[in-house]
């Protein structure tokens, strides 16, 4: 384990302020978030989004490629989302300075004369990659451009940018439906409690769904993966009633998987013989005093029709959303907080990953994992 794990995770299992939480705000770049969801960009309008502090503008060129841009003109800072796009170049409001909306290259600077030496295609605006996956349009937010736009070069960006992800899906016709919801806290926060798993019959008590009284000892096989971890192929529980309904509908068994990987993704698998779910959820973060839950669901189950899963799925998110809020009356006062085993543990590996991933970025050396193989975790919920 490496020393910027042992600086989080203290022996005693108090929770340590991260090390690189004053000088980055604790987030982890070079990495695909969703900014906002693709119906939110039409025609020529151009939309806004703030993604680890860094101010977006966002919008769809008249061959309908969705593009991000700093919302910052680099002449005197103006957000460039107060001027005018026409389907290829954004126009900034107070001078007319235009830039290509795919490269954030500046095409035309208005009050140059022809006795100006100044060479205007070496002049960038900030540019981040896009793609468009499962109704949002992600944005690569790379370390190369966080500090200060280099305006002789562009956005710099790594050799290779991987894919942006995907939601699995098993068939070709099946139901998606979005959801999402704010929380007035660090990143950090938000994901821990969203692997959280001892939570579910305080926050979640709903008729559909369970209560405190249905608490009993559970037992998970955990495995590491690829910056993350897997809770292995199982059995629902048996305290969940709609795990238990499918069940009976399909006269086969339910077996579930949950993925969490790095920076953010919560991935959720269900399968009952050709019947199943899938499910991502994300903590974008915003800001350092506030992130977002952004939910996609895609379902083949016929008995299940959008507007009742939507349904659920507010209710849910909502009892998330009020509990982040309480809890964060909390952390305004910076007490000292501890993580437990074993319902804890899935938020040591969090940090844990976090931390060996900024040391293996700042080393150059080959990323260590914080789990050395599988293992059995128990709890009760």
């Amino acid at each position: 384990m490496s020393e910027a794990v042992r600086t989080i995770l203290r022996a005693d299992g108090a929770l340590a302020n991260e090390p690189e939480r004053d000088a980055d705000a604790g987030f982890l770049w070079d990495f695909w978030y969703p900014a906002v969801r693709s119906s939110q960009i039409r025609g020529n309008k151009l939309v806004t989004a703030m993604l680890l502090e860094v101010p977006l503008v966002l919008g769809r060129t008249a061959e309908g490629r969705a593009f991000a841009m700093r919302d910052s003109c680099p002449h005197r800072g103006i957000p460039l989302s107060y001027g005018h796009f026409d389907g290829t170049t954004v126009e900034c409001s107070y001078h007319g300075w235009r830039f290509d909306a795919c490269t954030a290259r500046c095409v035309e600077i208005p009050s140059l004369t022809s006795q100006d030496k100044l060479k205007v295609e070496r002049i960038f605006a900030g540019h981040y990659p896009c793609e468009e996956h499962d109704g949002y349009v992600w944005v690569y937010m790379t370390s190369r451009d966080r500090k200060a736009v280099d305006n002789s070069a562009g956005t710099r960006l790594p050799e290779q940018v991987p894919a942006a992800p995907s939601l699995p899906v098993f068939s070709k016709k099946y139901k998606i439906t979005h959801l999402e919801c704010e929380l007035p806290s660090h990143v950090d926060q938000g994901i821990i409690g969203l692997m959280d798993p001892a939570h579910g019959p305080f926050v979640h008590q709903s008729w559909f769904w369970r209560s405190k009284h249905s608490i009993h000892e559970k037992q998970k096989q955990f495995e590491p993966i690829p910056y993350g971890f897997r809770m292995s192929p199982h059995s629902p529980s048996s305290n969940s009633a709609p795990y238990q309904l499918l069940k009976r509908i399909t006269g086969e068994g339910v077996t579930t998987t949950i993925d969490f990987v790095l920076p953010n993704m919560r991935l959720e698998e269900i399968h009952s013989g050709k019947m199943w779910f899938s499910s991502r959820a994300t903590v974008t973060p915003v800001r350092r005093d506030l992130c977002r839950i952004d939910f996609v669901a895609a379902w083949n189950l016929p008995f299940l029709p959008v507007f009742l899963f939507r349904m659920f799925g507010k209710t849910f998110l909502r009892q998330d959303q009020e509990t982040m809020i309480r809890q964060a009356e909390g952390l305004k006062h910076d007490p000292k907080l501890m993580l437990i085993d074993d319902a804890d543990r899935p938020a040591k590996w969090y940090f844990g990953l976090k931390a060996n991933l900024l040391e293996a970025r700042r080393s150059g050396v080959a990323m260590e994992h914080p789990m050395a193989g599988p293992v059995t975790l128990r709890w009760r919920s």
